[in-house]
């Protein structure tokens, strides 16, 4: 039931719509645009008509228009019309789209529904066509016409090459590629139109004047306007293309050496005209053509002097009609020929260099001597070899030969004492004029200055100051610097301008690659001393830096090493090496370092703390950083652990020299740990009298603070004929307790002061000859607690002692010692 009552409201949409349709296709409604075609952003205006009679299903209902431009909605005002119709106008005041579809539209039931469509159109005028040509083809008279079309206009276009001149009466039947346009006062315009969308078209024979001027333009139409191309005045057969001439054969005149006479042909079809040709060549290494003008004729030979002997040429021709304008073309290049000259014998002189030093043996000269192979226009052909000798070829003889070879150098030894050598050339047509050189020592003057700069990416310009001495020549030598040496035994040239200050070498130079340079001058009669210089043709930042090591590390230094970059890895002059180091906490640091030190030492570094280090090599042209080197300073210096150990070393010396000294000395023993005498062994506990005054014994109170005092001190006399040392009877066991001689105060670390009484010389602990009073042995059980102490107990080492006290002229030692 849902889904049938879903399904009810599409019916009336469907009998809407196919009625609207059918409606609108009988006129229901009709869209008028004022105009069609604009220029890009104009005005537009558009009025959309409807008439309810004829839109079937609207006749009741309240007819709302809208506007679609494409598929955006645009807004127009709606009113009523004659005769029952609904009218909506709509401006559209910038029109930027170059094609659009406008739509009106009704409004029903929520939808909006298309009634009828028009379509506009905006662009620009044609442009005016450009660079217009035209060329006849030989091979059938067709003139083949090409142009530059401008911009696009975004409207469809119309292109017409167009052309007049004396009518041609023209065929029965179709014009292939060709439209007439219009005939006028006798002058007929013609032409063709391109097809495909291309900017060349071919105007046919028939609709030619040949050997007659032409006028010829191209002409561009779209609703905008129209564009006409510059108009040429031309013959056809000044335009004419003609097929190029063919080479017979080429070959050397006899008696003019350096000449020769070439044979050419006109091409099929032109045999009849008077022709302009040109001739071309060239030897494989010449850089660019020779070219022969004004070659007159319709066939037949041409000569051309000034060609080198035993060279190879590459020869061609062209041609064009004799007579025609500028605006001519010339045939294309015909097929190449080639041909080689006869050889002559090789002349002029030969550039040679020597080094020589004397052998260890023999009393001969080692020489090696190198020259420069002649140029082309004195070899006169291709070199076969050449020969060293002592002495110059005289009629009927044959020197000594010191060397025939086909390289440019030659090693060999002549006698001490020889000056001069000869050096020849030969090739298959003879030898040439022997070339002498002399083995000059080499002290002369050197210059005053040498430098060399870039002169290229593979040259290099040479200065010099010239010397005060007239220069006959200058040499020059170069060597690329290299990690293993070598030697380059072509790299050398031969200034013989002895006026001249710089030179440019060639030969053999690389880029990003190290040359050392030296320049002889050479005097009539010596060479002078070189002098050098190092150079770069181009340089770039180094391929690699320098590894880093660690050399040396303290709490705030660090002492860095590096090896050199090898001179193939430097690609240009080191200006400088940088240090960069950085920890974790504070920014980074760097230093800048000579490029001729190879260590540097970091200074104000923090103890215990981790750095990163890393070196950047640096060239003229860039710079290139190396890897990092993480490296930690220490806590303290070499010196300060040096005087740590010291120290502490020292302290256990002392430590284990005092133990040792304590061990064997009982002297010291006895100084810092006395021994304690026992009292009941004392002479004072013998020499106890049987009646003691009347004193009651003081007993401080228990951990009585304030230090110990001797309030009473009793002087025992010693009873005549006793000597001390001698052991007394006993004593009854129930004497009266006597008065304490000595008091103590309990409590930690409190003072305690008791007296030493004796008699002079007399020390120790030695007992005494006589026992003493037995009532001092039981003195502590008297009273007390269990802090008290008596005569009989030792009391501890730790308290002062008394000096000695003189009483009643006799002397007695006692050492006592309280608890």
């Amino acid at each position: 039931m849902a889904r049938r009552g879903a399904g009810t409201p599409l019916l009336p949409q469907l009998s809407l719509l196919l009625l609207l349709h059918l409606g609108g296709t009988l006129g229901c409604a009709s869209v008028t645009v004022r105009p069609p075609i604009v220029p890009l952003g104009s005005v537009v205006t558009a009025s959309c008509t409807i008439q309810r009679e004829l839109c079937r299903g609207l006749e009741q209902d309240k007819v709302r228009i809208r506007w679609m431009l494409d598929n955006k909605l645009v807004a127009g005002s709606q009113h009523q019309g004659p005769g029952g119709t609904e009218v909506s106008n709509l401006t559209l005041p910038r029109f930027n789209h170059t094609h659009a579809r406008l739509w009106c539209c009704v409004e029903w039931n929520g939808t909006k529904q298309r009634l009828s469509m028009a379509e506009i159109r905006a662009g620009y005028p044609p442009a005016k066509p450009l660079n217009l040509s035209c060329a006849l083809n030989l091979s059938d008279y067709g003139l083949t016409c090409q142009w530059e079309p401008g911009t696009d206009s975004h409207l469809p276009t119309s292109v017409v090459l167009k052309c007049t001149g004396k009518p041609h009466p023209l065929p029965e039947g179709p014009r292939a590629h060709c439209s007439a346009c219009c005939r006028s006062r006798g002058q007929a315009v013609t032409g063709c139109t391109p097809r495909g969308g291309h900017s060349r078209c071919t105007v046919p024979r028939r609709l030619l004047q040949l050997y007659r001027q032409m006028e010829i333009w191209v002409s561009a139409s779209n609703a905008l306007g129209t564009a006409e191309s510059e108009h040429l005045h031309i013959d056809p057969m000044d335009v004419a293309k003609l097929d190029p001439p063919t080479l017979q054969s080429i070959q050397s005149i006899p008696y003019q050496t350096d000449c020769i006479a070439l044979a050419w042909d006109a091409a099929w079809g032109t045999e009849h005209m008077e022709l302009q040709c040109e001739l071309r060549y060239r030897a494989p290494e010449d850089p660019a053509w020779a070219l022969v003008t004004g070659i007159i004729g319709r066939a037949g030979t041409a000569q051309r002097c000034g060609f080198l002997f035993g060279t190879q040429y590459h020869f061609q021709m062209r041609c064009r009609r004799n007579s025609a304008s500028a605006l001519a073309y010339w045939s294309e290049w015909s097929p190449g020929r080639n041909y080689t000259t006869h050889e002559k014998a090789p002349t002029g002189k030969l550039d040679a260099w020597w080094g020589a030093q004397l052998a260890g043996t023999g009393g001969r000269l080692e020489v090696q001597l190198r020259w420069k192979a002649p140029r082309q226009r004195e070899a006169n052909g291709r070199v076969l070899g050449y020969r060293v000798t002592l002495s110059p070829r005289r009629r009927g003889r044959d020197p000594p030969t010191l060397c025939n070879t086909t390289h440019t150098q030659c090693n060999f030894s002549v006698p001490a004492g020889t000056r001069r050598v000869y050096l020849s050339a030969y090739n298959s047509a003879g030898e040439a004029a022997p070339t002498e050189v002399s083995l000059l020592e080499r002290k002369g003057q050197p210059l005053a200055g040498l430098r060399a700069v870039p002169g290229g990416e593979h040259s290099l310009w040479v200065h010099w100051e010239a010397p005060l001495a007239p220069v006959v020549a200058y040499v020059l030598e170069w060597q690329r610097v290299t990690a293993e040496p070598g030697r380059c035994s072509a790299c050398w040239q031969m200034e013989r301008d002895g006026a001249a200050t710089a030179a440019l070498i060639q030969d053999g130079i690389e880029p990003f690659q190290r040359y050392n340079v030296s320049l002889y001058p050479l005097y009539e009669d010596t060479v002078g001393v070189p002098i050098h210089t190092t150079a770069y043709s181009q340089q770039k930042a180094p391929s690699h830096a320098p590894k880093l090591h660690l050399k040396r590390i303290s709490k705030s230094e660090a002492e860095l090493c590096w090896e050199p970059l090898p001179v193939e890895m430097q690609n240009g002059f080191i200006t400088s090496y940088t240090i960069f180091w950085a920890n974790s906490i504070t920014n980074g640091s760097s230093a800048t370092v000579n490029p001729s030190l190879s260590s540097f030492v970091i200074r104000g570094l923090k103890p215990s703390t981790l750095y990163k280090v890393h070196i950047m090599a640096s060239t003229a042209a860039g710079s290139t950083n190396g890897t990092s080197l993480t490296l930690v300073t220490r806590v303290l210096d070499d010196t300060e652990i040096q005087f740590l150990f010291l120290t502490l070393g020292l302290v256990f010396v002392a430590l284990m020299v005092l133990l040792i000294c304590f061990q064997k000395n009982e002297r010291m023993k006895e100084q810092l740990w006395p021994s304690v005498p026992d009292p009941a062994n004392s002479s004072l506990g013998k020499w106890v009298p049987a009646a003691v005054p009347q004193e009651p014994l003081q007993v401080l109170a228990t951990r009585e603070p304030g230090p110990a005092a001797i309030s009473t001190v009793t002087v025992l006399e010693g009873e005549p004929g006793k000597q001390p040392g001698k052991e007394q009877p006993a004593l009854p066991a129930a004497l009266p307790a006597l008065p304490r001689p000595y008091v103590r105060q309990e409590g930690p670390g409190e003072p305690v002061q008791y007296a030493r009484v004796g008699a002079a010389g007399y020390r120790g602990q030695r007992l005494l000859p006589e026992p003493g009073p037995r009532f001092y042995e039981n003195l502590r059980g008297g009273g007390g607690g269990a802090g008290d102490w008596g005569f009989l107990e030792e009391p501890p080492a730790t308290f002062p002692l008394l000096q000695g006290l003189r009483i009643g002229g006799a002397e007695e030692l006692h050492e006592c010692r309280a608890d």
